[in-house]
């Protein structure tokens, strides 16, 4: 079975996460680099694992989560779409099994917010764990004063983590914010459909999702 060790090695697969970040910051976005992919990965195999899905399911979780922003060396536009081919290429030719890449470049292709679905357990999964990583180390601007409002969102992020409480099936968003960078009312401006992505996504998962900025209890 094709292992996240052996994805993380393949040649092409490093070559298009390098550049894609690079091609990103040409364009002023923030950063998609192996901090992304390496920390969505883990986040959407931590999922899956704690609301004891099957291990095979969280390693695909984890593959997903380290490829989904691999279409981003074609464009920022639908990248979700061009990710998942890229993706059923490189997995094909390393032999996964067709069901199991069904699921993985499923899951790249509904990452974004646009158009995206929950689809399978992978999707959703790779949905939390893509919309859960804001923080300001991913803003690549430095000039403050040209911030837009995208970076000013991140740069305000002091902390956040993604709590899965298996228990109670709630999976709760925990964000420190600077209020004197970004109001609140900024984060829920761009951030709306993403929660109701990720809302849609914990449903999928038989869980709730709840937002928590600043130790207030938002959604």
């Amino acid at each position: 079975m094709v292992t996240l060790q052996e994805v993380k090695a393949h040649p092409t697969v490093d070559s298009f996460v390098r550049n894609g970040n690079k091609f990103l910051g040409v364009m002023g976005f923030t950063e998609h680099s192996y901090r992304h992919v390496n920390l969505v990965s883990s986040i959407a195999r931590n999922i899956l694992e704690r609301l004891s899905h099957s291990g095979r399911e969280a390693e695909l979780a984890a593959i997903a989560g380290y490829l989904h922003d691999i279409g981003n060396v074609v464009s920022r536009s639908h990248h979700g779409i061009s990710g998942a081919l890229i993706a059923f290429t490189v997995l094909q030719e390393m032999g996964m099994p067709p069901d199991e890449i069904a699921q993985v470049v499923s899951a790249i292709a509904n990452h974004e917010e646009e158009y995206g679905q929950p689809v399978n357990v992978v999707a959703a999964a790779l949905i939390l764990a893509d919309k859960s990583d804001v923080h300001r180390s991913r803003v690549r601007n430095p000039d403050f004063a040209t911030f837009d409002i995208h970076d000013r969102v991140n740069y305000a992020a002091e902390h956040s983590f993604l709590w899965v409480h298996e228990n109670r099936r709630a999976i709760t968003l925990e964000l420190t914010i600077d209020i004197d960078i970004c109001p609140v009312m900024e984060y829920f401006e761009i951030f709306l459909t993403r929660m109701t992505l990720c809302r849609r996504a914990a449903n999928f998962l038989n869980s709730s999702f709840e937002l928590v900025i600043n130790g207030a209890k938002l959604l």
